[in-house]
């Protein structure tokens, strides 16, 4: 993000894990524009049993008639630090739950939990309190955003807490997710930071480059040594240049890598945008939301941190210094956007949005598209884009009462 740091609490058995949409009978959601890997079908359908999505209808088979509208896979959030007005870097176990579920009725049936800039000790506590509710299933793990990162690109992180990349330290913060670490972001071309890159592929956690002053050939080295994540593309790196390209066309040129970005009409220009599909084309681009607090909640005065945030109008900033401060995103927002503003193709913002981040995360086989055999993870649209369900592994958390 652009920030956020901690908590106190246990975490607790989840009173939140979904269970089937019926006791009994399968539900049959039919008519609608159903978006597949291999394309759009018109009037198709989808099957729910219990939990998954299945290939063939049984008889008792419950039908829901969505003729009319859309139905996608559920949304997949990489970098997103809270909503609901609840932080996921600093909120009881109870604020974490209420921002997941914010985002679970904006589409987002998959989160990973973003920290930001912390003392160590604090977001090793944090990772603790984190990967509990990975563990439960409530988040899909924990990126950690900060404090490895350059005081020329520190965005909304407080410049006081941040370190240099010193492989130890990632160490332990991966050693207390518990397994629940998915990526780390690192200003790569600081002391340690190549080292830090590969001990986390080693571990098997995304190494991210962000919040960089890297030049082109650091950016390209730290792609080599097996950094495959650009963090909020654009956003707290040098611009592109002519004579000195810089991280930009690094991270853009490159297959291996996949770029993040926040299409909510603040942190990008719509020509910024189309050059990242473009260049790096629609399976490696991921849609994320980079959310803070006030996601799903309203303007205000915020902490990110030991930092004040003023959001006004949807856009978050600090008071002191005019940095922007993560978004107010929900990927509801930028699926709409990206489709009706930006003219992108329908299939291409569901692999921006739902298949590329799941594949990312190694979760591909369970969630990301319409598949039968995959968990019954799906977003219903009307044809203006506007969200009117979300089902999480089989449940309505948003009904669309359709009939």
């Amino acid at each position: 993000m652009a920030p956020n740091p901690g908590a106190r609490g246990t975490a607790r058995p989840a009173t939140t894990h979904p269970q089937p949409a019926t006791a009994n009978a399968p539900l049959i959601l039919s008519g609608a524009d159903v978006v597949l890997p291999t394309g759009t079908v018109k009037g198709g359908r989808v099957i729910v049993d219990g939990t998954r999505i299945i290939g063939a209808a049984p008889e008792n088979a419950q039908v829901i008639d969505v003729t009319g509208h859309w139905l996608v896979p559920g949304f997949v959030d990489l970098h997103n630090h809270g909503g609901g007005g609840a932080s996921f870097t600093s909120g009881t176990v109870e604020d974490v739950l209420k921002g997941i579920h914010t985002h679970r009725l904006h589409g987002t049936t998959t989160l990973v939990a973003s920290t930001v800039t912390g003392e160590m000790d604090f977001l090793t506590h944090r990772a603790g309190l984190l990967s509990e509710l990975a563990e439960q299933g409530d988040l899909a793990g924990i990126h950690f955003e900060g404090p490895f990162i350059s005081p020329c690109r520190k965005g909304a992180h407080s410049e006081a807490l941040l370190r240099e990349p010193d492989p130890a330290d990632v160490r332990k913060l991966v050693d207390a997710a518990r397994g629940s670490a998915r990526m780390v972001t690192l200003a790569t071309e600081l002391p340690g930071g190549l080292d830090s890159v590969r001990l986390l592929v080693e571990h098997g956690v995304i190494a991210a480059i962000g919040h960089t002053d890297a030049s082109y050939e650091q950016t390209v080295e730290a792609i080599d040594a097996g950094a495959t994540v650009a963090t909020h593309l654009y956003n707290a790196m040098p611009q592109l240049g002519h004579r000195e390209p810089g991280p930009i066309a690094a991270l853009l040129e490159d297959e291996r890598v996949t770029v993040e970005l926040i299409n909510d009409g603040t942190h990008l220009h719509p020509a910024s945008l189309e050059l990242a599909f473009h260049h790096a084309g629609a399976g490696r681009v991921a849609f994320i939301t980079d959310a803070m607090d006030a996601a799903g909640f309203g303007d205000g005065r915020y902490m990110l941190g030991p930092l004040e945030v003023e959001v006004s109008e949807g856009v978050a900033r600090l008071v002191e210094g005019g940095s922007i401060a993560g978004s107010t995103l929900t990927l509801d927002r930028a699926f709409k956007r990206s489709v009706t503003v930006d003219r992108l193709p329908v299939e291409d913002v569901v692999a921006a949005i739902s298949a590329n981040p799941a594949k990312l995360l190694g979760s591909y086989g369970e969630i990301g598209s319409l598949e039968p055999g995959k968990y019954a993870d799906l977003v219903v649209l009307d044809h203006q884009f506007d969200l009117k369900g979300v089902m999480r592994r089989g449940e309505w958390v948003l009904d669309p009462q359709l009939g």
